[in-house]
């Protein structure tokens, strides 16, 4: 009974054995010598600092233990809530030869409630076969001034002659305090724009001084970290139907920014004034009175147009083609062409000359008849004879 225990254990003990044996080969190491540096800085200093959002170039020099192949290259940022990796290969290693590895990663922006943390770099050398592998502590900073557009809101779909509402928030996510924001809200292809003063932005909302140690500023508890602001626009009523983009841009002494926004702007009536045979039909479709200004080339007349209504108004000839403005205020609403008056399109040369060509026309028809036109045969009489 005792013997059979003992052979079972020695031959669990030899299995043990054989599987770690097997384990030890199957991991057996790269290279021995892996030396990694992050920017041209060698990253086992561990005082490495690298700024959050930006691509950072890492670099491993090592020479390779054993003959591999397919051999792969991995480098991973690990943050709290983010991780990120890039992996170059496959490729082939000689035992005894140097090599050199050469990988882009960009760093994640996770730093939501500090303006800096650690974060751990891992660097892999690995196949089937073998694997080395070293880990590093990487300093994260925010960048020294920044600035995120959180949010541009307002009507997806907007019709045209409405008033919209654009809601703009602003959140520090910077190093550094933001003093005297300055936003600008436009549309460009409308020619519409508005600034407005933003105020002071801190880069950590705290409770008390000892959160805002690490950037040695005093606390306040009115400093916000967070602004919003609205801006109204409106919309022309003469617009062209389509895509409209909206544009933010934030800025002040340190910095300066943009981010967009796409709406959609309809319209059934994108001509105010529409050209009714010799008149001018002006039209308001919106829900309240509107006085236009209509201008011709020797006039210029006011039009009272009542709400969701039209006005005629008579626009006098002229010989020649011409523009007929539609303005509300100072701004051109509309621009209708009027063709040159069929009674009077030409002068009275060119009538004079019309005239003659004519005249022209019909006598030369008429030669031409005459000239075609054979004579008649006269009758011969003669004695008769009985």
């Amino acid at each position: 009974m005792e013997m059979n225990i003992k052979n079972s254990i020695v031959f669990f003990l030899t299995i043990v054995s054989v599987l770690f044996l097997v384990t030890t080969i199957s991991a057996a190491e790269v290279t021995t010598n892996l030396q990694v540096t992050v920017d041209d800085i060698d990253a086992s200093s561990d005082d490495v600092s690298v700024l959050a959002g930006e691509v950072i170039d890492v670099e491993a020099f090592f020479t390779s233990n054993v003959d591999a192949s397919d051999v792969k290259f991995r480098v991973e940022l690990e943050g709290e809530k983010v991780d990120v990796k890039e992996i170059i290969g496959p490729f082939d290693l000689e035992d005894g030869m140097q090599r050199k590895l050469d990988l882009k990663i960009r760093v994640p922006y996770e730093l939501k409630d500090d303006v800096s943390d650690d974060m751990t770099l891992s660097v892999r050398l690995y196949n089937g076969d073998h694997r080395t592998e070293e880990t590093f502590d990487l300093r994260i900073q925010r960048l020294s001034y920044n600035v995120d557009v959180m949010s541009i809101r307002t009507k997806q779909t907007v019709e045209a002659g409405e008033t919209i509402s654009v809601d703009i928030v602003l959140k520090n996510t910077g190093y550094n305090y933001l003093d005297d924001l300055y936003v600008t809200t436009k549309i460009p292809t409308l020619g519409l724009e508005k600034t407005s003063y933003f105020g002071d932005l801190v880069q950590l909302e705290c409770v008390d001084d000892d959160d805002f140690d690490p950037v040695d500023r005093k606390c306040d508890s009115d400093d916000e970290d967070t602004v919003s602001g609205r801006f109204y626009f409106e919309i022309p009523y003469n617009v062209e139907p389509g895509f409209y983009s909206i544009e933010v841009e934030v800025e002040n002494d340190d910095l300066t920014m943009s981010d967009i926004k796409q709406v959609v702007i309809e319209n059934e009536f994108s001509q105010i004034a529409i050209k009714s045979g010799n008149d001018l039909v002006v039209l308001n479709p919106t829900n309240k009175l509107k006085v236009y200004t209509v201008v011709t080339p020797t006039s210029e007349s006011l039009v009272i147009v009542p709400a969701s209504s039209s006005k005629t108004v008579s626009i006098s000839s002229s010989n020649e083609e011409f523009d007929v403005n539609v303005l509300s205020g100072d701004r051109v609403v509309s621009t209708v062409n009027f063709p040159a008056n069929g009674k009077g399109t030409s002068s009275p040369v060119v009538i004079l000359t019309v005239i003659l060509a004519i005249i022209f026309i019909v006598l030369l028809i008429v030669l031409i008849v005459l000239i075609g036109k054979k004579p008649e045969k006269s009758e011969e009489f003669g004695e008769s004879y009985y």
